[in-house]
């Protein structure tokens, strides 16, 4: 059991802020007090920081007035002023946090058998709890040192000379597949949680297939969680986008010849794209960030891109009331999107108060639960259609007079193409505004406004090389 720690080390660090009370900034960038072994080190280590925040002065007089004699015996107060001084006190430090996070990894592995024996908790739920468990003390094991100006500089100057090589390009991250978003966004980059919302039936899922396919066919990786809608119709509306042919066809098998040409054609080549597909249609934060981990791990998956849909679907963990719940996922999905350097696209639902406003144009205060997720994403877009709205209200108009037994003809001209307002709500390091695209409806497509086909903007970062293997479509639940 030593090998998870050292009461020399831990003797060692709090003497030398004994001796060098300014040391404690660094160490407090590292170290909290549970990473000590020794009770009365935790307890010392408390004092010191206690003593940091008033600004008063960390030495022996005010740390044993302020201790408890039961709980710090004078001779360990003793062994740490006789100690030897040390010169390089941080790397003692992580020495200590090595040790502690070790510990934590061994008590981990006792709830791991605990929670596997008892009867009444179902193994999903004892994954859960380990994979909470697990997250925790990996997200307390991160350190972050603070950057000198020097590096921060380097780096800087380093990230705008990448930029001028590339010739003075829009797009620095993953392609949102449409030009004029591209050129207003410059993609979707690394680190980036972007909320896409919108009321029921405005098309945010065709939007974010659309952007799934665009990736997809450059290269990409891309894990699409569908927690309402089953893989098989996902797979429907992207064929629609990809072929042409209407939806409603493809779900009947109503094709001639050449459209079954054009299908047989297109799942050949989807078959070679790195897409994946889980709809089981329940998850948690854990149990989403477990299964991204799992597939990014293969590099010839090459995941770049994971979309939700949708942020309200995704369960708790644990007896908390909605608003947390929610809160929680959202910052549980940016540090995700951090961590494996992406750009995670979260859908969301509207709150049913704008229906009322004689502009139903969405904005940042309908989010539902809005307060933690628009704290948390980088980017937020709406997707608004006016003809949506349009064709209810000739709709309703209709029903009243038929209520009246009077005549009514709808004004509502259902049209092939309606255009489609992405409105940019926010963007953390960018314009908001917004962009237009016109919706096929047919096809479950949104298409670049002036020019239909017109590319998005050539992906600028080179994709990790898949060795040439070829991956099929996922479309059953990723385990």
């Amino acid at each position: 059991m030593d090998s998870v720690y050292s009461i020399n080390i831990e003797r060692a660090v709090l003497s030398s802020i004994l001796f060098n009370p300014e040391e404690l900034e660094d160490v407090l960038g590292v170290l909290k007090p549970k990473d000590f072994y020794l009770p009365a080190h935790q307890k010392i280590f408390a004092v010191m920081i206690k003593l940091h925040d008033l600004a008063m002065p960390i030495d022996e007089e005010f740390i044993r007035k302020r201790v408890d004699s039961k709980e710090v015996d004078d001779s360990i107060l003793l062994e740490i002023l006789s100690a030897n001084p040390i010169t390089n006190t941080l790397a003692y430090v992580r020495e200590i946090k090595d040790a502690s996070v070790k510990r934590e990894l061994t008590t981990l592995a006792t709830t791991i058998k605990k929670v596997s024996l008892e009867e009444e908790t179902s193994a999903n739920d004892a994954l859960d709890v380990v994979q909470s468990e697990l997250y925790k003390i990996s997200t307390d094991s991160a350190t972050s040192e603070l950057k000198h100006m020097e590096t921060i500089t380097a780096d800087t100057l380093s990230y705008i000379e990448k930029m001028k090589k590339l010739g003075n390009q829009h797009l620095t991250g993953r392609t949102t597949g449409f030009f004029d978003l591209d050129k207003r966004t410059t993609g979707f980059n690394e680190g980036d949680l972007i909320i896409l919302a919108a009321r029921p039936a405005m098309g945010k899922t065709a939007l974010v297939l659309n952007m799934a396919l665009a990736n997809v066919e450059a290269g990409n990786g891309v894990i699409f969680f569908s927690l309402e809608m089953p893989a098989e119709q996902l797979m429907l509306r992207m064929l629609a986008a990809k072929t042409s042919i209407p939806l409603q066809n493809l779900r009947k098998g109503d094709m001639d010849d050449k459209q079954w040409t054009d299908l047989t054609n297109a799942f050949e080549d989807l078959n070679q794209k790195k897409l994946f597909v889980d709809d089981g249609g329940s998850i948690n934060i854990n149990q989403l960030r477990a299964r991204v981990r799992k597939l990014a791990q293969n590099e010839a998956n090459n995941i770049s891109m994971v979309i939700i849909d949708y942020l309200q679907l995704m369960q708790g963990t644990g007896n908390k009331d909605r608003h947390q719940e929610v809160s929680d996922i959202s910052r549980g999905l940016k540090m995700l999107a951090r961590e494996m350097k992406i750009p995670i696209i979260a859908l969301s639902q509207l709150n049913r108060g704008l229906e009322n406003r004689p502009d139903k144009r969405p904005m940042l205060s309908d989010l539902r639960e809005s307060g933690a997720i628009e704290q948390d994403a980088d980017i937020i877009m709406f997707v608004y259609r006016d003809d949506v709205y349009k064709e209810r209200e000739e709709a309703k108009k209709e029903k009243e007079a038929q209520d009246k037994g009077e005549e009514y003809k709808s004004k509502f001209v259902n049209k092939p193409v309606e255009e489609a307002e992405i409105i940019i709500g926010k963007q953390r390091n960018g314009p908001i505004g917004t962009v237009k695209l016109d919706f096929q409806k047919q096809f479950t497509r949104f298409v670049n406004k002036d020019n239909p086909n017109e590319a998005p903007i050539e992906v600028v970062f080179e994709s990790i090389s898949d060795s040439g293997k070829e991956t099929q479509i996922d479309v059953p639940e990723i385990l």
